[in-house]
C-alpha cells in the first residue's frame, strides 16, 4: 500500500529522493526546497510513530530552527528547561555568556516535531510518500534509479539514506558501518505509578546515588518516564513488557513502584557506530544511516538535523548548477569529523554512568573540573553543537564556527536566513557581493554588533571568510558559491 500526503506526480524522475521521513529526512526535504529542488520522501512505515518519547532540542538546532523562521511554530509544542551543564548526568549550572534566547533544552515529543518537520517540508513543495519501502538502487553518472519494495522505479539525480541505524541505503551501497555492538541495554517508556510523589522522590535519590541509568520522572499529570538497566542485551526488535520493567525496577530499586497503564516502552542500547563513508557517488548518508551512538546528551536528532542543515545548500547547488566542484565533498568532510567526536563523548559519559568503583572515582574528579567555568562551558559546547569549527583553512579563530544571532540593524542575524541563501555582513560598507547576488545576500550594517570589518555567511550559519579586502572575498564567493552569475 502507498499513501501519499501530497498529489502524487506522474512524473517519476525526481532531482532528489530522500529515504526516511524522520527529522533529518524532513528537514533535508525543506532544505532543499528553499532552493526549488523537486524532491521525494519515500517512509517505509504507512503512519508516524505513535511512542511518544520526548526528545531535546539542543541550542544549535534552536539555532537552525530560528534561521529558518520554525523556532516559534515549535516552542508551544515543547517544554523549556534551562541550558545547565549535564555532561554524564553531572548537574552543574549553566555557564556565563549563552544567548538567552536560546540558552535552554526545548523538551518536544518525538511525533510531534516530526509532525512539524514533515509539514514544513510539505509546505515548501516535497513530496512525502508513506507505505514505500526501498528494496534496491542503482546508480549511473546521470541519477540513481529506485526500486521500491512492490517493484515500482522510480529515478532521481541524486538518492539520501536518512532511513535511521538500520539503513537499507547504507547496506545496498555496501558501505562499512564499523564501532562497538551494544554491552548494555536500558529500558524506557512512560507509564503511571501506584505510591506517592514523596516516597518515589526518596527512593529515586538514594538509588541514583549510584546508578545514574536510573530515573522516574514526571512526563504529564501522573505519567511518570522510568529508565532502568536491562537485564542484558537482547534483540532490539523485540519490544520490552510491562513485567520487564517491574522486574528490572524491583532488582535495582527494591521496589516496582506499582508502575502499570504503560503510554509507551522502548529499549535501547550503547551500540557506537560510524559509515566508512558518507558518499558513494550519487548516494549519500545523513542521519543515523550514518551514525548511531548511545543516547546519552539527547545529541542523535540534533546531530541528524544538523547534518541536513549542512548537505541540503550543497546539494541544491550541484542540483541548480552553480556548485563549485568539491562543494559536495565538504559534506563529508566537515560533518563525519563531528560525528566521530560525538561518538567519543557518549562513549565518555557511558563510561562514567559506570558503577565500577574506577568509573565512579573518575566521576567524581570530573565533578569537580566541572566547578570551572571553562571546563563546564567546553562540555557544555560539546552536547549542544556550539563549539563545532570546521576547518576551512588558516584564519581567525571565527572562520568555520557559527556566527551567533547577533544585533543587526534589520533586527536579529538569523531573520536575514530564513530562504537558505548566503549572506555578506558589511561593517565597511564598500564590499560587494556583485555577480553572486543570485545566491548571497548584502547587508551593509556599520552598526552591526560584530568586531570584525566583515563576514561571509554561508546558508548554514557558519562564517566562510572574514575581512574587509574585496579580492579576497571574490575568491572565497568563489570557492564556497562557484562563479559569478555573467
Amino acid at each position: 500500500m502507498q499513501l501519499s500526503t501530497t498529489s502524487p506526480s506522474t512524473d517519476r524522475t525526481y532531482d532528489v529522493i530522500i529515504a526516511g521521513c524522520g527529522p533529518t529526512g524532513a528537514m533535508l526535504a525543506a532544505e532543499l526546497r528553499l532552493h526549488d529542488v523537486r524532491v521525494l520522501v519515500l517512509e517505509k512505515e504507512t503512519e508516524p510513530t505513535s511512542a511518544v518519547r520526548i526528545v531535546s532540542l539542543h541550542i544549535r538546532s534552536l539555532e537552525l530552527m530560528a534561521m529558518r523562521g520554525l523556532l516559534d511554530r515549535i516552542l508551544p509544542h515543547g517544554r523549556r528547561r534551562p541550558a545547565s551543564a549535564f555532561f554524564a548526568a553531572i548537574p552543574k549550572p549553566a555557564p556565563e555568556g549563552l544567548d538567552p534566547r536560546y540558552a535552554y533544552l526545548l523538551g518536544i515529543p518525538q511525533p510531534v516535531i516530526e509532525r512539524l518537520l514533515e509539514e514544513h517540508a510539505i509546505a515548501l513543495g516535497a513530496q512525502v510518500r508513506r507505505g514505500c519501502a526501498v528494496a534496491g538502487l542503482t546508480q549511473d553518472d546521470e541519477g540513481v534509479t529506485v526500486e521500491l519494495a512492490d517493484g515500482e522505479q522510480l529515478r532521481s539525480r541524486y538518492l539520501v539514506g536518512c532511513d535511521g541505524g538500520r539503513s537499507t541505503v547504507r547496506k545496498l551501497l555496501g558501505v562499512g558501518f564499523p564501532g562497538e555492538p551494544a554491552r548494555t541495554e536500558s529500558l524506557m517508556g512512560e507509564m503511571e505509578v501506584g505510591v506517592p510523589p514523596e516516597e518515589l522522590a526518596v527512593t529515586v535519590a538514594k538509588v541514583r546515588k549510584t546508578h545514574q541509568r536510573f530515573w522516574l520522572r514526571p512526563a504529564g499529570v501522573g505519567v511518570y518516564s522510568v529508565l532502568v538497566p536491562a537485564a542484558g542485551v537482547s534483540d532490539r526488535a523485540e519490544p520490552p513488557t510491562l513485567d520487564d520493567f517491574k522486574h528490572q525496577l524491583r532488582a535495582v530499586a527494591g521496589t516496582d513502584f506499582g508502575v502499570h497503564s504503560p503510554r509507551w516502552l522502548s529499549r535501547f542500547g550503547d551500540a557506537t557506530r560510524l559509515a566508512d563513508r558518507y558518499r558513494v557517488g550519487r548516494v549519500l548518508l545523513a542521519g543515523d544511516a550514518a551514525h548511531i551512538h548511545p543516547p546519552i546528551g539527547g545529541q542523535g536528532l540534533n546531530l541528524g538535523v544538523q547534518d541536513a542543515v549542512n548537505l541540503g545548500w550543497k546539494l541544491a547547488a550541484r542540483i541548480r548548477g552553480w556548485a563549485p566542484e568539491a562543494l559536495l565533498d565538504t559534506y563529508q568532510a566537515e560533518r563525519r569529523p563531528v560525528a566521530e567526536a560525538v561518538l567519543d563523548n557518549t562513549r565518555a559519559q557511558t563510561e562514567l554512568l559506570s558503577t565500577e568503583p574506577g568509573a565512579q572515582a573518575v566521576r567524581r574528579l570530573l565533578v569537580e573540573l566541572m566547578d570551572f567555568d571553562e571546563v563546564n562551558l567546553r562540555l557544555l559546547e560539546k552536547i549542544t553543537a556550539i563549539g563545532i569549527r570546521y576547518d576551512l583553512g588558516a584564519g581567525p579563530d571565527l572562520l568555520g564556527r557559527r556566527l551567533p544571532d547577533i544585533a543587526v540593524k534589520q533586527g536579529n542575524l538569523y531573520g536575514l536566513l530564513h530562504h537558505g541563501r548566503g549572506l555578506l555582513l558589511d561593517r565597511t560598507e564598500r564590499l560587494t557581493v556583485g555577480g553572486w547576488s543570485d545566491r548571497v545576500d548584502h547587508l551593509a550594517d556599520p552598526s552591526a554588533a560584530l568586531d570584525v570589518p566583515g563576514v561571509l555567511l554561508r546558508p548554514d550559519g557558519h562564517v566562510a571568510w572574514v575581512g574587509d579586502d574585496q579580492r579576497d572575498l571574490d575568491e572565497h564567493l568563489s570557492r564556497w558559491f562557484g562563479e559569478p552569475a555573467h
